[in-house]
């Protein structure tokens, strides 16, 4: 479900309502401006990301989109996908952990500071497409799939590839393509579910 505003994300993630309303309080104090993207709140300087909220099952996230740059203020960052990704840190609360905006607050005035001063970290380029064996075989033998895959964007391409690479098991391989084969044949992203939320 794909939401207007922050009010109504908060509305939609009931079971963090109270924490998310104390992270937004505090933003929203701050020089940043809050929209919604990819279907949550982000906060931004001069329509660059600065911030954003996320709520998930077991936690939340107060996520920096430069937070690797932070240097005074890092003993709560984490980076959710080590090895994936170069910029982002995230601060975590699982329900019933303190919110102690004071201690908050300076994590984001750094990342403003660091968004006025240009800083960010660029993004490094990208790999060579390697389709995995699986997948190139199933392309070579259905001429429907092979036009399907084609016509995806770049990105997409490689998260079907990545997706049927990262599986160590040849069964889970297997499953994996016999998953994404109808999907590609729709023209669909493996993660498009994910980014209309």
């Amino acid at each position: 479900m794909a939401v207007k505003n922050v009010e109504e994300y908060i509305e939609v993630h009931k079971y963090w309502q109270t924490e998310l309303r104390q992270i937004r309080k505090m933003l929203q104090e701050t020089i940043l401006e809050e929209t919604i993207k990819w279907g949550a709140p982000t906060y931004t300087l001069k329509n660059k990301n600065v911030a954003g909220l996320a709520a998930f099952k077991n936690h939340i996230a107060l996520w920096f989109f430069n937070g690797a740059l932070l240097q005074q203020n890092t003993g709560l960052l984490v980076n959710a996908q080590e090895n994936k990704t170069k910029a982002l840190r995230q601060i975590r609360f699982e329900k019933g952990e303190e919110i102690n905006t004071d201690i908050l607050l300076p994590y984001v005035l750094e990342a403003i500071e660091n968004q006025k001063l240009g800083k960010t970290i660029k993004a490094s380029r990208k790999k060579d497409l390697i389709i995995p064996p699986e997948l190139k075989l199933a392309l070579k033998n259905d001429a429907e799939l092979n036009e399907s895959y084609c016509q995806l964007t770049s990105g997409k391409q490689r998260e079907y590839a990545d997706h049927i690479s990262e599986a160590k098991r040849e069964t889970t391989r297997a499953k994996r393509l016999e998953k994404i084969i109808p999907m590609i044949k729709q023209g669909v992203g493996l993660h498009d579910k994910y980014k209309n939320c």
